[in-house]
């Protein structure tokens, strides 16, 4: 299993990818601090027996250096000892509320890590199609 998560202040949007082909938003995680979003989100990938943990990665903007300390920060305090890849999640939010009309329950969230973790398998794919050109 494939897990994906967007960092946001209020909520933690979650995807998974059961197949590696697919990502389908799920329920996210309210941030009441971030001790407990730490806790919650080991959870699930427990839950989850996530094997892969992809986390959004802002790039760009004036903030980048910091928010990717912010980020890694809340990353090593997780109890998950699977693959952590991060992804560019630039626009991801603004895609979603494209996708999307009710943005007040979280719902935005999860579908930005949806975007992020689409990303991730299509950049899997284009990898093995470059290996899989090479070998032959």
């Amino acid at each position: 299993m494939i897990v994906a998560i967007d960092i946001g202040l209020k909520r933690i949007g979650m995807a998974v990818s059961p197949d590696g082909k697919i990502a389908l938003p799920i329920a996210p995680i309210l941030r009441k601090n971030r001790n407990q979003a730490a806790k919650d989100v080991s959870n699930a990938l427990k839950d989850r027996e996530a094997k892969i943990l992809v986390v959004g990665l802002p790039k760009g903007g004036s903030s980048e250096a910091e928010m990717e300390r912010r980020i890694k920060h809340f990353i090593s305090l997780l109890d998950f000892d699977g693959q952590i890849c991060y992804e560019n999640e630039a626009y991801s939010s603004l895609e979603a509320s494209d996708l999307i009309d009710d943005k007040r329950d979280g719902k935005l969230d999860s579908v930005a890590a949806m975007i992020i973790l689409e990303r991730f398998l299509k950049s899997l794919k284009t990898l093995w199609h470059r290996w899989a050109n090479i070998l032959q």
